[in-house]
């Protein structure tokens, strides 16, 4: 790998130096309340909330593990990264709810929905899921970039960026973050562009890299009885983690709702979506050209998860490199500061403030601040525990993710689409559903001990996908049968909670709130979508 050079440093130094301009003049901004610290004063327009969005979401992993599973013949993990469609599914289906209940949080949500129990349960839920994917992915990609891009050590590399991140996003609060992102992610795309683009040049064009690696490696559909990825639960499974991620999450709904109003909320989204369609051409395929470029022996690296960095020193000139790992360390950067301020939330308006209810705004602040610093703490002591789970970070990510979505989606769609479902229904889905998320993780960890021919070494040693499906469908046959046999909501309740329920002055308002260009632009990009699905089936 090549070192950076005088130019490069002048590019990333003014990427910093814009980027701290951007927090100091943010955090000047008195935060005098909760809504402004955490919610930016609900203020913010369509462009910026969507490009928060993509940002929130391409973080190092994505960067550096999407294009590991280029590398790593794991191309059907594309599929989690067209979900382009389920974005559009939050501004069009979620959002309304959430904008109409005021809410700050999703525990907040559930609560209006349900009971104070479904809140408690998903906060603590949501608190110990960023730690174990969030946090610990993000600081360990982030480690393996910097210390790939600036030639010092790991764990000088990730603590160095944490601990920058986590300043201004203690002091800057949501505010900092939503336009430090859109910074972020302007760089971000228009980096890994320059490298995709410089990749595919190098390596002879897309037909003879696709020779080179042969077409079958380029399809993401494999057969139903593929040991890895089948494409079945392949399918099912990434769409439920999908609609867990992106319609029910914190981590993103919380850039939607620091929107204006409904109308700048999903514009926000649809413009998310349109960003999404983005990183299968930026990471996925500067992973496959650095696999093409190794295979003709042009290019070294030992393990996938080095193949973006290692492209991005060898291939691109002095300045342009500077600029790309600019990129990088923005995307480490974004990810970091949203996971921070979301859990700083969670923590404060779901916990602190449900045990202090008379706690003064300031000091709910200051609580959110150091929290913050906990949860970071938290997440380094937790790396090295995460490498013994799967060997490609990206899939480490998604596996996780399988075990943590099914039972808050499962509460969040029934929630909304039934009136029927109750309290007792999402309280008993949610416990039991954290119970199993987390035994399963214990037995995929321990397996290597266990009887072979036992059920705990089958539950352990299942397909994650194939788990993840079943794990769904028991979430809902149980949610399902303990709301029908337990006492109906009272109506007011679910007063403009749920489809059934809406007022017809709800309906009115949601109606004008979009136009036949927002319906246009989503009509687009669900095709654009069909189309990549068709495009990679490897002839």
């Amino acid at each position: 790998m090549q070192t950076l050079d005088t130019f490069d440093w002048i590019c990333i130094s003014i990427y910093f130096l814009v980027l701290l301009g951007i927090a100091f003049w943010v955090i000047k901004k008195k935060q005098n309340n909760t809504e402004d610290y955490f919610l930016a004063g609900r203020n913010v327009g369509w462009f910026v909330v969507g490009a928060s969005i993509f940002a929130s979401n391409i973080g190092s992993e994505h960067v550096v593990g999407l294009a590991g599973a280029g590398a790593g013949n794991k191309l059907p993990m594309l599929i989690y990264e067209i979900q382009a469609w389920v974005v559009l599914i939050l501004g069009w289906v979620f959002l309304p709810f959430y904008a109409r209940s005021g809410v700050f949080t999703m525990p907040e949500f559930l609560e209006k929905r349900f009971d104070s129990r479904s809140r408690w349960i998903l906060s603590i839920f949501s608190i110990v899921a960023y730690v174990l994917t969030k946090i610990s992915v993000t600081i360990y990609a982030g480690g393996v970039v910097v210390s790939a891009l600036l030639g010092i050590d790991f764990w000088t590399g990730a603590l160095s960026t944490v601990i920058l991140t986590g300043i201004y996003t203690v002091l800057g609060g949501m505010r900092a973050v939503v336009y430090t992102e859109t910074l972020q992610a302007i760089i971000l795309v228009i980096g890994a562009a320059i490298l995709t683009i410089i990749g595919l040049d190098k390596v002879g064009g897309w037909e003879s890299m696709s020779e080179t690696v042969t077409p079958e490696y380029l399809n993401m559909w494999r057969s139903a009885s593929d040991p890895d990825f089948p494409w079945p639960t392949l399918l099912i499974t990434s769409t439920i983690v999908g609609v867990w991620y992106w319609c029910t999450d914190q981590y993103i709904v919380q850039r939607t709702l620091t929107a204006k109003n409904i109308k700048e909320g999903r514009r926000g989204t649809i413009f998310g979506a349109l960003l999404k369609l983005l990183p299968v051409f930026l990471f996925l395929i500067p992973g496959v050209i650095a696999l093409a470029l190794k295979m003709r022996g042009e290019l070294e690296w030992e393990t996938p998860d080095q193949a973006f960095p290692v492209l991005m020193s060898n291939l691109l000139p002095s300045g342009l490199r500077g600029l790309v790992a600019a990129g990088l360390l923005a995307a480490l950067m974004s990810s970091l500061a949203s996971v921070f301020n979301s859990c700083s939330t969670l923590f404060t308006v779901d916990i602190y403030k449900k045990l202090r209810p008379n706690t003064p705004e300031k000091k709910l602040v200051r609580t959110g601040q150091i929290a913050t610093m906990i949860v970071v703490i938290i997440g380094i002591i937790w790396i090295p525990i995460m490498a013994n789970i799967s060997g490609v970070l990206y899939e480490y990510l998604q596996s996780v993710q399988s075990y943590i979505a099914p039972p808050i989606t499962a509460v969040f769609l029934l929630g909304i689409f039934h009136k029927r479902i109750n309290a007792q229904g999402a309280f008993v889905t949610l416990v039991v559903g954290f119970l199993v998320g987390a035994f399963r993780i214990v037995l995929e960890i321990v397996k290597g001990s266990l009887n072979p021919d036992g059920i705990w070494f089958m539950l352990g040693d299942m397909n994650f996908l194939t788990f993840s499906a079943w794990f769904f469908l028991f979430c809902v046959v149980l949610i399902i049968g303990v709301s029908l046999t337990t006492k109906q909501s009272a109506p007011e309740k679910v007063l403009n909670l749920t489809f059934g329920t809406i007022t017809e002055e709800e309906k009115q308002k949601n109606k004008t709130s979009y136009n036949w260009v927002d319906i246009s632009i989503s009509i687009l990009i669900l095709l654009v979508v069909v189309g990549v699905m068709m495009f990679f089936n490897g002839k």
